[in-house]
């Protein structure tokens, strides 16, 4: 199966707020396989559908490389609906290439929502686990990792990619 194209920053889609699921069919099962592969062909640790062109409520997470007592999920329509305390940790992301910045987050969260077998799922996660989550929720949320940096940071991170753009339109 050949890996979906992950959109990059400042892909418009990577800023707009996901569609819910309605339905759990042969789509989004496929959707969810094919996110699957595209993540572990990227060395990612999470991806959200909106990260391949898909504007829907679905991620895949496997912090397993990180954290080996994990393992792959994926979830459909997931919400936090409980987090406490807070950690902040150094995180990147395949849809931001060359940035890694540390960001706050909450440090355990209790997710809810459906596997894509259609059956309600509910993860209760800390650590690695919690950010990846997280992160992937902001994604859907059409939130990336820089929207949670300082402004000049961010501005930093614009710049570098404006001065890439330059030099290849150049060579």
């Amino acid at each position: 199966m050949a890996a979906l194209e992950i959109l990059k920053y400042p892909h418009p889609l990577l800023k707009k707020r996901c569609e819910k699921v309605d339905r759990i069919d042969g789509e989004v099962k496929k959707l969810v396989r094919e996110m699957t592969e595209t993540m572990y062909q990227a060395n990612g640790i999470g991806l959200a559908a909106c990260q391949v062109g898909v504007s829907r409520r679905v991620i895949v997470v496997d912090v397993s490389p990180v954290d080996p007592e994990k393992e792959l999920f994926a979830m459909v329509n997931p919400e936090i609906i409980s987090e406490e305390g807070e950690i902040e940790h150094e995180e990147g992301c395949l849809s931001v290439p060359d940035c890694l910045e540390k960001v706050k987050r909450k440090e355990k969260v209790l997710v809810r929502g459906f596997s894509p077998s259609g059956i309600e799922i509910e993860i209760s996660a800390d650590g690695i686990l919690a950010i990846a989550i997280q992160h992937e929720i902001d994604h859907l949320n059409g939130m990336l990792i820089i929207d949670r940096i300082s402004r000049l940071k961010r501005e930093l991170y614009r710049n570098k990619l404006r001065k890439e753009k330059k030099k290849e339109e150049k060579d």
